[in-house]
């Protein structure tokens, strides 16, 4: 299996192993959905490195609350050029708590916390 191929991160699935989730593929990122809701996406690339980490569905009227929980998270700016908040936050690899961070989102997710996922947009037919 080629490296690009492999869920980054393995200590999330394993910790979100007792909900039925599902790992989708996303851009080259591991998209993990819990029934309708994309809940978080886990992106270890090449490309774009400031991006890597866990990137997590929520709102913006979740990103104060969140954010004294979680001091090192930010908008994932590689959506927007860098040039205005997004919905999406993110926890980089590179964050000294990136790993605490991670699973603390793990535990909000087991709980049911409601700042974690989102039911995406429905699709446009082509």
């Amino acid at each position: 299996m080629a490296a690009s191929r492999k869920v980054p991160f393995p200590f999330v699935t394993d910790l979100l192993s007792p909900l039925n989730i599902v790992i989708k593929p996303m851009f080259g990122c591991h998209a993990i959905y819990l029934r309708e809701k994309i809940m978080i996406i886990l992106r270890q690339r090449d490309d774009h490195e400031d991006a890597n980490g866990i990137w997590m569905a929520t709102s913006t009227e979740h990103h104060a609350s969140l954010k004294k929980e979680f001091p090192s998270m930010h908008s994932v700016f590689l959506l927007s050029d860098g040039k205005k908040e997004t919905e999406w936050q993110m926890i980089p690899v590179e964050a000294d708590d990136f790993e605490s961070s991670a699973i603390r989102i793990c535990e909000m997710i087991l709980k049911g916390d409601a700042r974690v996922g989102k039911i995406p947009k429905a699709r446009k037919k082509k």
